[in-house]
């Protein structure tokens, strides 16, 4: 069985990427969060992390282990909270979702700041997955969902950019075009470029997948997904291409994809989004806090 800083230290850190950071919201040494990294990968018998000076990532092993333990994680974590909550009276609830890893990292780390600030508030935070994510807002199960822009849904209220990172194409890397710097919006007529499953124009996400460059090429579709990870797979496994964040390089880097720089392409955007029907004082608050916390990490970023 893990111990709980364990657990806790292997989630942080693959959200953090950063042990200092880590070890601060643990309120323990880096020293001690180094040790409980390394005593848990000799228990799984294969790094978790790759680290090197610059940088901290997640392996492919580390990232699965992520995706199996963050769920099971928050299950305990609500029924903590529920168990606490029946004996002190029930707290407010704000349910928050995100999709992709730099939108948790900032809503995580969010949601503990905003507690600390309204103590009379939980937030709960959950991963969407990118075919269920407006779905699963508009049907009530979250009240903010962070995600890319642009969003074009008048019922929604659209919040402050929280991130804003280069444009990028993924590609297998055992294609002609993986051996290039980088290539522009024309370059995409030389790749099927997955869609998310289900998609007409105009909808979220369809900005990944034009149907034709700016010159007029057509472009061709490739294979469907519903999840970003099963895209990942379909584009390592040579079906196509997909325009990503640069955040690719950092939280999902795999040795059968290469990600290069759309030199032409704006950037891609993640903000905080809700229904108009639930534009309270709270989810406002909580998207300032999220602004606030996207700040902290961007300077973090930048000084490392």
């Amino acid at each position: 069985m893990l111990e709980r800083l364990e657990l806790e230290a292997f989630l942080v850190l693959s959200e953090e990427l950063h042990f200092g950071r880590t070890a601060a919201r643990l309120h323990v040494s880096t020293g001690r969060i180094s040790q409980t990294i390394k005593a848990l990968e000799r228990r799984v018998g294969a790094p978790l992390f790759d680290r090197t000076n610059r940088r901290v990532r997640l392996t492919p092993l580390g990232h699965r282990l992520h995706e199996d333990l963050r769920p099971a994680y928050e299950k305990i974590q609500e029924g903590l909270e529920r168990a606490i909550a029946s004996v002190r009276g029930p707290l407010a609830e704000l349910r928050v979702g995100f999709v992709g890893a730099a939108a948790g990292q900032v809503v995580h780390q969010a949601a503990d700041l905003f507690h600390e600030r309204d103590p009379g508030c939980r937030v709960h935070v959950r991963e969407s997955q990118v075919a269920d994510a407006l779905p699963r807002l508009r049907e009530g199960e979250v009240d903010l969902l962070v995600l890319s822009l642009p969003v074009d849904a008048p019922d929604l209220v659209i919040g402050p950019v929280l991130i804003s990172e280069p444009r990028m194409l993924a590609v297998p890397a055992g294609h002609a075009l993986a051996g290039r710097s980088s290539v522009t919006t024309e370059d995409l007529a030389g790749i099927p470029l997955l869609r998310l499953a289900g998609a007409v124009p105009g909808d979220w996400l369809t900005d990944r997948h034009p149907e034709r460059t700016h010159l007029g090429q057509q472009i061709t579709y490739g294979a469907e997904f519903h999840t970003f990870q099963e895209a990942l797979q379909l584009i390592g496994a040579g079906k196509g291409g997909f325009i990503v964040g640069a955040q690719v390089t950092r939280f999902y880097a795999r040795p059968d994809i290469v990600c290069l720089p759309l030199t032409d392409a704006p950037p891609v955007d993640w903000a905080p989004v809700w229904p108009k029907s639930g534009n309270t004082p709270r989810v406002r608050a909580f998207a300032a806090t999220a602004l606030e916390v996207a700040q902290r990490i961007y300077l973090a970023a930048t000084h490392d």
